[in-house]
C-alpha cells in the first residue's frame, strides 16, 4: 500500500468518529497547550528580570557587611568611602533604611522607607531632582533634618501643591523638605518613588544605627568591575580577618544569573508537569487504537484475505495514531498561543514566544503517537486472516 493511500484512509476512518477522534486527542491538546502556555510566559518572566535587572547597571556592585554590627563596627563608613580612592571606582553609596510614618498636618502616610545617604546616592542610583536640590555635604556635616521626597509619596502628603520648603514629621521628628525627586516607576530593588532621603549622618542618628551594613558602588566602566571587585573583596578579607562570611559584594550580573536560572528551573519544572498530560493523551491514543483494532477485525480479516501484507496492516494503524497525536498537537499549540497572550494581557505579564518549543512540542506529540500507537498496530499486523474473519 502507497503512503498516500494509508493517509487518505486514515483521514476517513477518523472523520467518521469524529467526537471520539476529539476526545481521544483531548489529552495532546491539553498538554501541548500547557507546555506553551507555561513556557512562553516564564520565559517570559525570566526576560524581564534580566532586562530590571540589567537596568540597575552593568558597572553597579553591592556590598554586604553582615560582619559590622552595634557590638563590633569593623569597616566604618570612612574606610568604606575610602573605596572612592580606587581607580575603578567612580562613587561610593552606603545607606541605611527604616520604615516610618509620615505626617503633613492631617495626612499621613504610614510604611514609608526612609533612606539614610549620601551625596553619592544621585549618582549611583541615577536618580533626578524634580523641583528643590538633593542632599548636600553640608546637610551631612551638619546632621541637619531635612528630607528628599519620591514623588509618590510628594503627591500622597500634598497633592499637586509645591512641597519644597514645607515641613512634614518622620515619626513625630520635623523635616524640612528640600526636594522631590522625578517619577522613576516600579524596579526590581523597589521604585524610588515610594521613598524619602534623608542624609546619611542624621540617619545614623535618628535610626540609632550607627553602623554601615549596605552600601551601593559605582564602577568607572564595565572593564573596572572585576577587578575593582577583586580589590575591594582583598580589603574587606584582610579587615574582617578572613572571615568571608562576614561580607559579600556582587555584580548586577551574578544576580541576573541567579535570578535566570532560578526562573529557567521554574519554567522547566511546569512544562515538565505539564507535559504529563501529554503521556496521559498517548494512552488515550493507544486505548482508542486497541477499541478500533477490535472494531475492524474483520476488516483486517478481509485485506489480508485479498493479499494486504503484514507491514501495510501495521502501516495503517500506525498512521492513524500519528494523524490523532498530530493534530491534537497543532490544536494544542494554537490554543497555547492564545491562551499565553490572554494570560500576559490579565497578569499584566510579558510573553515571549520561542518557536523551537512550539516545535519541539507538537514534535513530541507525534513522537507520543508513534510510541503508543505501535503496540495497537502491531496486534492488528499479527491478527489471523481465518480468525479475522470468522470474528462477529
Amino acid at each position: 500500500m502507497k503512503l498516500g493511500q494509508a493517509i487518505k484512509i486514515s483521514f476517513k476512518n477518523i472523520t467518521m468518529n469524529k467526537l471520539r477522534a476529539i476526545l481521544t486527542m483531548l489529552g495532546i491538546i491539553i498538554g501541548v497547550a500547557a507546555v506553551i502556555a507555561l513556557t512562553s510566559l516564564g520565559m517570559g518572566a525570566s526576560q524581564s528580570v534580566s532586562d530590571e535587572v540589567s537596568s540597575l547597571g552593568s558597572t553597579t556592585v553591592s556590598i554586604s557587611l553582615s560582619g559590622n554590627s552595634s557590638d563590633e563596627e569593623v569597616v566604618t563608613y570612612d574606610e568604606l568611602m575610602s573605596f572612592e580612592d580606587l581607580s575603578e571606582v567612580e562613587a561610593v553609596s552606603p545607606t541605611v533604611t527604616t520604615s516610618s510614618t509620615l505626617k503633613n498636618g492631617t495626612t499621613s502616610s504610614e510604611g514609608v522607607t526612609v533612606a539614610g545617604v549620601n551625596t553619592s546616592y544621585e549618582n549611583v542610583n541615577d536618580i533626578t531632582v524634580r523641583t528643590g536640590r538633593n542632599i548636600m555635604d553640608i546637610d551631612l556635616d551638619n546632621r541637619n533634618k531635612v528630607v528628599v521626597l519620591g514623588s509618590n509619596v510628594a503627591t500622597e502628603l500634598f497633592g499637586f501643591s509645591n512641597a519644597v520648603d514645607q515641613s512634614i514629621k518622620i515619626d513625630g521628628t520635623t523635616f524640612k523638605v528640600i526636594g522631590v525627586l522625578e517619577e522613576q516607576g516600579e524596579e526590581l530593588s523597589g521604585s524610588v518613588d515610594d521613598q524619602v532621603l534623608i542624609p546619611f549622618t542624621t540617619a545614623q542618628r535618628f535610626i540609632g544605627q550607627t553602623y554601615v551594613t549596605s552600601a551601593t558602588v559605582k564602577m568607572s566602566s564595565e572593564d573596572a568591575v572585576e577587578i575593582g571587585m577583586a580589590k575591594m573583596e582583598q580589603d574587606l578579607y584582610n579587615q574582617f580577618g578572613g572571615d568571608e562570611t562576614s561580607y559579600s559584594v556582587r555584580n548586577q550580573s551574578s544576580v541576573s544569573d541567579a535570578l535566570d536560572s532560578v526562573s529557567n528551573t521554574m519554567t522547566l519544572l511546569l512544562a515538565g508537569i505539564a507535559s504529563i498530560s501529554l503521556i496521559v493523551g498517548g494512552i488515550g491514543i493507544m486505548n482508542i487504537m486497541l477499541v478500533s483494532v477490535t472494531e475492524r477485525t474483520r476488516e483486517i480479516g478481509i485485506r489480508k484475505a485479498i493479499g494486504a501484507k503484514k507491514k501495510d496492516i501495521m502501516l495503517q494503524f500506525l498512521i492513524e495514531a500519528v494523524v490523532l497525536s498530530a493534530f491534537g498537537g497543532i490544536l494544542g499549540a494554537l490554543i497555547g498561543l492564545g491562551s499565553a497572550e490572554v494570560l500576559s494581557s490579565m497578569l499584566d505579564m510579558t510573553m515571549q514566544i520561542t518557536w523551537w518549543i512550539v516545535g519541539g512540542s507538537v514534535s513530541f506529540s507525534i513522537l507520543i503517537g508513534i510510541i503508543f500507537g505501535i503496540f495497537p498496530a502491531n496486534k492488528a499486523s499479527n491478527l489471523s486472516p481465518l480468525e479475522a474473519l470468522r470474528y462477529q
